[in-house]
């Protein structure tokens, strides 16, 4: 956004005038091209269209660029990093989300510095020539995170962003500084392969003491529901009154995949330490491990998306696609 100098109210940025607001991305040496959505979106309104808006741009343009960087509204930044993670499959090359918490306008704004370091993460290459940061990440603040592990704690500060569960790849200060036994990279050299399809039918159940049957039953009772992500307690634990743990059940039983992700800011679910989760599991709910929301939604999506039975479901929940949960020793054959 950019301030309007005769109203003072934010407007959407023109593109077409970024090297006029960043000088500074003309000693960088690179090539940028520009891409902008007509109309420009606030990130709330962003969603499964604007997602295949994105890959389809990426897709397009993916043999003539060595990186792409997604200038996004930070409310919603991590889903669209979470969704693009899935959605762009074998991708080699670096595709950095980043933003402001200040307009672009504003004296003390920190998107030239976003934006300058993210242009240069996406340029950035070993030796070989290969990209260093082969994934879709969120650079913010100083700090280079994996999009699907991401999640925005801070509505006011400039670290807005965290990634709680796993080690951020970079952290920008004189230098840029990267942690290359992190880094994701994809194994298989083949091209990249773009998904368009997505199932909204989706719900989070966040669960507080006290809630009410007609509550549970209004989210697990919602017509073509598929999938539900649950946010429970601690290392995810919930409430073993009957009706509960019934209504669990008659969902599962009819197809809907219920994943268990804990409401703590980091650590994971362990539905067999606790009795309460040992109920869950006996229910049919599967663990969501160390999943961010975000992760968990955009991974039903795309899962349901591509047809898939709720048992195929189930089962690709509870692997690492693309380094996006860490599954415990316990649960390794």
């Amino acid at each position: 956004m950019v301030i309007n100098e005769e109203t003072g109210a934010l407007e959407s940025f023109n593109f077409e005038h970024l090297q006029e607001k960043i000088p500074e991305l003309k000693n960088l040496g690179y090539s940028v091209k520009t891409v902008q959505f007509n109309p420009a979106l606030d990130s709330a309104e962003m969603g499964p269209e604007s997602w295949m808006k994105i890959v389809r741009v990426i897709a397009e343009n993916y043999q003539q660029y060595d990186g792409f960087v997604v200038i996004h509204g930070t409310d919603t930044m991590a889903f669209t990093a979470s969704a693009l993670s899935f959605m762009l499959e074998n991708l080699n090359k670096p595709v950095i989300l980043t933003g402001s918490q200040l307009p672009i306008g504003m004296i003390r704004t920190d998107g030239k510095e976003n934006l300058i370091t993210a242009i240069e993460i996406a340029a950035a290459k070993e030796e070989n020539g290969l990209p260093l940061v082969p994934e879709v990440c969120i650079f913010f603040e100083n700090d280079l995170f994996r999009g699907c592990r991401t999640t925005k704690i801070n509505a006011d500060n400039f670290n807005a962003f965290r990634s709680f569960n796993y080690p951020t790849l970079a952290h920008a200060g004189v230098y840029i500084k990267y942690d290359m036994a992190k880094i994701y990279h994809n194994v298989s050299r083949k091209p990249l392969h773009p998904h368009y399809l997505l199932d909204r039918n989706i719900a989070i159940l966040k669960l507080f003491p006290g809630i009410s049957p007609a509550v549970v039953n209004s989210i697990l009772s919602a017509p073509e529901l598929k999938g539900v992500v649950m946010e429970t307690f601690g290392t995810g634990n919930a409430t073993c009154e009957d009706w509960f743990i019934d209504m669990l059940k008659e969902a599962v039983d009819k197809g809907i995949v219920i994943v268990n992700v804990t409401q703590c800011q980091a650590g994971s679910v362990d539905m067999m330490r606790y009795e309460t989760g040992r109920k869950l599991l006996e229910a049919g709910v599967i663990s969501g491990f160390d999943s961010t929301t975000e992760c968990a939604v955009t991974k039903l999506m795309f899962l349901f998306g591509h047809g898939l039975t709720p048992a195929q479901v189930k089962e690709h929940m509870v692997c690492s696609l693309i380094g996006e949960i860490t599954i415990p020793d316990s649960y390794l054959p």
